[in-house]
């Protein structure tokens, strides 16, 4: 087959987000001029992924999961028919099989469930890389280099009717949860922009927040600068950490039509003890923290419950 190497640097341009970098407006009409060339002369363009550069050709790295993240901007920047991951698993699963080793391939799934499992743990996928499919709704199918005769996952804008209450059970481990109490926030207007300001201060993102009239609770799951943001928010409130949690996410479009699919999460965990629980604006998930030490019980009850009777989608 005829191939042409391009350099990524000269194709994808970032900002100087060094370890982290983000595509600036002007990627697509740049890698347009440089791909679409090697198409028409009935070349395979091979470009690497994961490196770019900026405005100045300074080299810069995408960070964890940039290489996906590199063939998703240069797939809806030549208007691809579909965008294919190839990784080591068969695409993405019904849960971690690390926890639940009967755990299934999902056929298809949409652009939202994706991005939901993505964001809360699910490690096929990381949650920037389906975002230029999105914007051109083009089908992202996940693929395993090692069994490629597996049709794998075709994640696309439409929801399937897999005939089941969920589409899929996602995690994350070493939580820390901060909680923040101060009567200052009774009817009061700031308090939470001045929380969520010390946050970002310090870089840290955070995943799950809970409130009430006077406390609330949030999830990070990067605490290299725990000490630092509770430091700083003891200034004007009373601080609690909590390390050695985890996040368990049930996530599936049915949750947005049917209110007791929520209700069997809850009741399918029976006695465990949760530490915060959260339904997210868009109604496709149902979020609990607990302790990391229930995570497997958690899951594997999950699981069970919502998939083993049911068996794999078609």
């Amino acid at each position: 087959m005829r191939a042409r190497w391009l350099d990524p640097r000269l194709t994808l341009q970032t900002d100087d987000g060094f370890g982290a970098a983000q595509p600036v407006a002007l990627t697509r009409p740049g890698i347009e001029a440089k791909v679409r060339p090697a198409l028409e002369a009935g070349e395979v363009a091979v470009i690497g992924g994961f490196v770019g550069a900026t405005a100045d050709g300074i080299t810069t790295t995408l960070g964890r999961g940039g290489s996906d993240y590199s063939a998703s901007i240069i797939g809806a920047a030549i208007d691809a028919g579909e965008i294919q991951i190839w990784t080591d698993v068969d695409g993405m699963l019904t849960c971690d099989p690390r926890l639940v080793p009967d755990a299934m391939l999902i056929p298809r799934l949409s652009f939202d469930e994706a991005s939901e499992l993505a964001y809360f743990g699910a490690k096929v996928l990381h949650p920037s890389t389906i975002l230029p499919a999105v914007e051109k709704n083009i089908p992202v199918r996940i693929l395993n280099t090692m069994r490629p005769g597996v049709p794998g996952t075709v994640i696309t804008a439409a929801a399937p009717d897999h005939g089941r209450s969920l589409t899929a059970v996602a995690c994350k481990r070493n939580i820390t949860v901060v909680s923040i109490t101060s009567t200052r926030m009774l009817q009061a207007h700031g308090f939470l922009r001045r929380v969520f300001e010390v946050f970002e201060r310090h870089a840290t993102s955070v995943d799950v927040v809970t409130t009430s009239e006077v406390s609330v609770s949030m999830t990070v799951d990067d605490d290299r600068r725990i000490e630092a943001i509770t430091h700083e928010l003891r200034e004007f409130a009373s601080v609690q950490t909590e390390g050695g949690m985890a996040m368990i996410s049930a996530v599936g479009e049915s949750l947005r039509s049917d209110p007791a699919t929520a209700v069997s999460v809850i009741a399918a965990l029976g006695r465990l003890p949760l530490r915060m629980v959260s339904q997210a604006a868009s109604r496709r998930n149902v979020t609990v923290v607990l302790s990391d030490s229930d995570l497997p019980i958690a899951v594997a009850r999950l699981h069970a419950h919502f998939f083993a009777s049911v068996g794999a989608a078609s």
